[in-house]
């Protein structure tokens, strides 16, 4: 065992001195703490690194990388030691923090501190429903835990906090932190910033809180791990450590975010009588992980294999829905559950979602989500009541204000394979933008779905209209989003939405009504942009998202009608969606040989202009009044816009 400790331990430092970057001190201190979990209680395969039933580690503190390299190349994941010599290079296995999909072993991205601990939540809760929509007496297909190792800096996050205190009240049994408490951080002793209480803290949000009290005491570790896999409420184990153990400056901030270098690497190996040079693993080690980690993670999965062949035969419906989940397929006809609907039909698109969850949600039981305590505004509810301690097949979740940790959450459901979305008001996207960042960084297909999408919110002012917003997702790589100008495109950015296996999508939507103007197919909605009415001999193109492009309709006919002068109509749902087509078919919906390209939406400019020669936008904070008046005060009427098209 201490073999093993020592090995993860020069290793990890060995890989930040190759590389001259990186994070020692949290490697040397909580060797001992990774060590001790993976090999005597994560459940999980190697060589089947994506099975479903595994259990799940997030290492929040994601600097420490290198820890969880070290441990994943020696517990026999696809991670060579040249893959480890290569540490923070160009295109190597191993990038400074990890990254979900591109290393093997590593369940998802981390960095960004306060992430991981609100990802492991939703995991949690994902494997909580799960086992009680699939489980059966004498096949609990569905069981395993959720570790997260943290460190003070993820505390000091305000998402962690959100996200442990929803798991609080969930009573979230499943879910186990581990933090690694060191009592230091990168700008010296952490009491200059915090003097909370961390026990009396955690145990009033609704945690079991347990104390290994001395640095590297594995025995206790143990014990606390043991009891923690029967406790019935979430629990927190503080791990006291000293980061950079070992090294001459140990217990300070100066190992934690610079190599130590080769000298101290070489004084500390004789300190710790570690006999091996950097890169040299004992065969012991391996053979240490392969007979305990290894065997048990094989056996898991066998004896899980063969229940899973027995659940199919005794429950042949409930196997092919979870086969389905597994595998990230949908298998329902859109077409059928939620048929286009009139022309005429006026109404918010906030009200059309409100239609198509519950419609998608019966028979893709895989759908749960909730709004950060707006479900009345924003119409966005999961269905079969609330998920709860007595209620673990609910669909909604209550996610009372925490946006931020609803967004983390939603990325960790989506983890574990299920069809998650959240509901918020658009201009709240700002406190959610760093968990969609990493939900496209990991290519998740998240669903964030934001109401209240303009100016035309009216009363609630400035402070509650969304100006830059859809600037802000539209320059985020490999994110969808969707501004639908109708019912039907608003279904049909569902069912995209719900398709897609490798990016998130934000969907945006109105308070105020809108009016289905024309049917266009799924096929047509996919190209991004369409032609909503067209006039031969056009002389000019608008281009508008939302519930402008019934506006755009309006100046159109006007235009025809008062002054004889022939536009086009485009409707562009989705700008990345457009982009992505070729230049043929760009070209052809929006010729830029055409002189006069207007385009109209109801915020900020700037992204425009790849498409537009002239942009109707709105480049400052909005206003209060009534909705309709706050609007047309911004020029957002027919009569306005024709005069600005004039005078192009």
């Amino acid at each position: 065992m201490e073999l093993s400790i020592q090995t993860i331990r020069f290793l990890g430092t060995d890989m930040v001195n190759k590389a001259n970057s990186g994070h020692p001190g949290i490697v040397l201190g909580a060797a001992g703490t990774v060590y001790e979990l993976f090999q005597n209680h994560l459940k999980a395969n190697p060589k089947q690194p994506d099975w479903f039933n595994r259990d799940r580690f997030f290492l929040a503190a994601g600097h420490g990388s290198a820890l969880l390299y070290s441990v994943l190349h020696l517990s026999g994941y696809d991670i060579s030691l040249e893959d480890l010599k290569e540490f923070r290079q160009l295109d190597s296995k191993t990038p400074g923090h990890p990254e979900f999909r591109h290393t093997s072993g590593v369940d998802s991205t981390t960095g960004p501190l306060g992430q991981g601990v609100a990802m492991a939540v939703g995991n949690a809760i994902a494997e909580s429903y799960l086992a009680a929509t699939f489980n059966k007496e004498g096949y609990n297909i569905i069981d395993h835990n959720t570790y997260a190792l943290c460190g003070d800096g993820d505390l000091q996050e305000g998402v962690t906090m959100e996200a442990m205190s929803l798991a609080g009240r969930l009573g979230l049994n499943k879910l186990i932190v581990l933090f690694d408490s060191n009592d230091i951080q990168l700008d010296g002793p952490t009491n200059k910033a915090v003097n909370d209480d961390i026990e009396m803290k955690v145990k009033s949000m609704n945690w079991n809180y347990l104390l290994v009290s001395q640095p590297n005491d594995l025995t206790t570790l143990n014990q606390a791990l043991e009891l923690a896999k029967k406790s019935e409420k979430p629990v927190f184990i503080e791990v006291k450590s000293i980061i950079g153990y070992g090294a001459s400056a140990q217990g300070t901030s100066v190992t934690h975010g610079s190599p130590i270098g080769e000298e101290e690497a070489s004084a500390m190996r004789l300190r710790m009588e570690y006999p091996y040079q950097p890169f040299d693993i004992p065969k012991e080690v391996y053979q240490d992980f392969d007979q305990v980690f290894g065997e048990r993670g094989r056996q898991s999965f066998k004896e899980w294999n063969r229940l899973l062949l027995k659940y199919k035969d005794a429950y042949l419906e409930e196997y092919r829905k979870l086969k389905r989940i597994i595998e990230g397929t949908i298998d329902i006809d859109f077409e059928e559950l939620i048929p286009q609907v009139d022309i005429g039909t006026k109404e918010a698109t906030r009200v059309s979602i409100g239609k198509i969850i519950p419609a998608l949600s019966e028979h893709l039981v895989e759908m749960i989500g909730g709004s950060a305590d707006l479900t009345s505004s924003t119409k966005v509810k999961g269905i079969n009541g609330d998920f709860d301690i007595d209620h673990r097949t609910g669909r909604n979740i209550n996610y009372g204000v925490r946006e931020h940790a609803m967004a983390a959450i939603t990325n960790g459901l989506a983890l574990h394979h299920l069809k998650a979305f959240s509901g918020g008001f658009f201009v709240f996207a700002d406190y959610m933008k760093p968990a969609i960042r990493l939900a496209a960084l990991m290519g998740l297909p998240s669903m964030f779905i934001f109401t209240h999408d303009s100016v035309a919110v009216g009363e609630d002012g400035p402070t509650h209209e969304p100006v830059e917003q859809l600037s802000m997702f539209r320059t985020l790589p490999n994110l969808n989003t969707f501004r639908p100008a109708n019912a039907n495109e608003t279904r049909h950015a569902m069912r995209y939405a719900l398709s897609v296996t490798d990016k998130p999508s934000v969907v945006v939507l109105t308070r105020q009504n809108t009016t289905v103007m024309q049917k266009v197919s799924y096929e047509e909605f996919k190209t991004g942009a369409y032609i909503v009415r067209d006039l031969d001999n056009f002389e000019g193109i608008l281009i508008a998202t939302g519930s402008e492009v019934e506006l755009a309709i309006s100046v159109q006919e006007k235009l025809k009608n008062e002054h004889g002068i022939f536009v086009r109509v485009v409707s562009m749902p989705s700008v990345e969606l457009f982009l992505s087509q070729p230049k043929e078919i760009q070209e052809r919906i929006i010729p830029f040989s055409c002189k006069k390209r207007l385009a109209i939406e109801m915020g900020a400019s700037l992204t425009w202009y790849r498409f537009a020669t002239e942009v109707f936008g709105i480049d400052r904070f909005g206003k209060s009044g009534k909705g309709n008046e706050v609007v047309a005060s911004f020029g957002f009427t027919p009569d306005h816009l024709i005069e600005y098209y004039l005078n192009m």
